[in-house]
């Protein structure tokens, strides 16, 4: 789970930089309006959707006008259908447009993220697989896109660096074996998961004999994922990974491992096509 209070702090900055980037030094269209006008107005989905991202449009308002009143008709993980109407405004004119690009992009892509995590979640909801993200994330958005997955239905991997251990073939390379890499993480900090990248069955077996907490399975083969999971027998996590499209999936998530990470979840995404409307 994300920190509530990391997750929280990363939405007040990553709103504030893209409100800087699209405002600048004030929104001149905005000043042809009557200051004192007020208005309503409502955001629609022009497709079928997973929502997500509900408090960084209420961030982007909040930050423009705090006088502007928001009510949502859906919340965050829920399924929406075109032409449904997300959330109803009302407030001086002037605030609902400045805000409104801002606003939607990060719902429109937010959405995006969970709305891919859905359909791939969905694919493999007869399995017990957990399916996770990866860092590779849009740069600036790593914190509200590893957000996004979790509404999606599927989970997060480690959030940086610096949370969890996961030890690939340089880090094997340059420590000297895999034994050592882990005994070298154990030392320094206790307690973090350790996570081993193994590309054969012999690497797997070090993995398992140096007590790794998670073995990720790069790029093997079905049969070789299905012999793993037997070898293995619960003493570790397994985690599939690399070359997971539409096509491997299904069948990778019947051998039995526990997780499958996707890069695509996140770097792949597709917004959602939203519209707001004055009244």
């Amino acid at each position: 789970m994300l920190p509530a209070e990391l997750l929280r702090q990363s939405r007040i900055e990553s709103v504030a930089q893209s409100l800087r980037e699209d405002i600048g030094d004030g929104d001149i269209t905005a000043r042809l309006i009557p200051a004192d006008k007020l208005a309503t107005g409502r955001v629609i989905t022009r497709e079928a959707a997973t929502l997500a991202g509900r408090e960084w449009v209420d961030e982007v308002f909040r930050q423009v006008d705090p006088q502007v009143t928001l009510l949502w008709q859906a919340n965050d993980g829920d399924r929406v259908s075109p032409d449904q109407v997300l959330f109803t405004m009302e407030g001086a004119a002037r605030s609902l447009l400045t805000a409104e690009r801002t606003a939607l992009n990060w719902l429109q892509t937010l959405s995006g993220v969970a709305t891919t995590c859905t359909a791939y979640a969905g694919k493999v909801a007869h399995t017990g697989v957990k399916l996770l993200d990866t860092r590779k994330t849009l740069p600036g958005l790593r914190l509200a896109e590893k957000y996004a997955v979790t509404c999606g239905g599927c989970h997060n991997h480690r959030i940086g660096l610096w949370d969890a251990f996961l030890i690939k073939e340089n880090h094997i390379a340059a420590c000297g074996s895999i034994a050592k890499a882990i005994e070298e993480a154990r030392r320094i900090a206790p307690g973090r998961p350790v996570e081993v990248e193994t590309e054969s069955l012999d690497e797997l077996d070090q993995a398992l004999a140096a007590g790794a907490d998670i073995i990720m399975l790069d790029e093997f083969s079905l049969d070789d994922m299905r012999t793993a999971v037997k070898v293995t027998g619960g003493r570790a996590r397994l985690e599939a990974s690399g070359g997971i499209n539409d096509q491997t999936l299904v069948p990778i998530a019947e051998t039995g491992v526990d997780y499958i990470s996707i890069g695509a979840l996140t770097k792949d995404l597709k917004a959602v096509d939203l519209s707001m409307r004055l009244d």
